[in-house]
Order: structure tokens, then sequence, then C-alpha cells
């Protein structure tokens, strides 16, 4: 989010820390740190995406086994399970 909102792709109502913050707890999620099994998983994924930011969100969703919030239909050729 913070990328696409640096980008001017994405506007939120509030400033970001206090957006994420309340919705992270109000929605009780955990936040994912990258660590090496998620490298891992990205060095041995097929190039079907070719964003890098992309990506390293595909390789957290596989070896967690956690499904993925995303319009992007590109991710459909992972075997994960995407909302949206």
């Amino acid at each position: 989010m913070a990328i696409k909102i640096s980008l001017g792709k994405y506007e939120l109502p509030e400033p970001f820390e206090a957006f994420m913050e309340r919705e992270i707890a109000d929605n009780d999620f955990t936040v994912l740190p990258i660590a090496i099994p998620h490298a891992a998983a990205l060095i041995r994924m097929p190039f079907f995406h070719r964003d890098p930011f992309d990506r390293l969100i595909l390789a957290l969703a596989l070896v967690q086994a956690v499904p993925l919030a995303s319009s992007d239909a590109a991710f459909d050729a992972y075997r994960v399970e995407r909302y949206w």
C-alpha cells in the first residue's frame, strides 16, 4: 500500500500510520516479517508475474499458507488463494 500511495495510485482519508495501525488492530491482522524461507520461495517461483513486489507478496502467502487480497488476476497462475 505504501508503494501505491507514494506513486499516487492510491489515497487514504487519513495519515498512513494511523490508518494502518487501526485497521491491523480492528481486523486482527498479523504483520508478517520477510524471512529467509520467503526469499527462498521467491527464488524458486516461476515468472508468471514479473513485478518484484507482487512476487514477494506471493512468496509470503505461499510459505505462510494464507490467502492474499488483490484484484490482480496474474496471481491466479500460482497456487495461492486470492480474495477480491
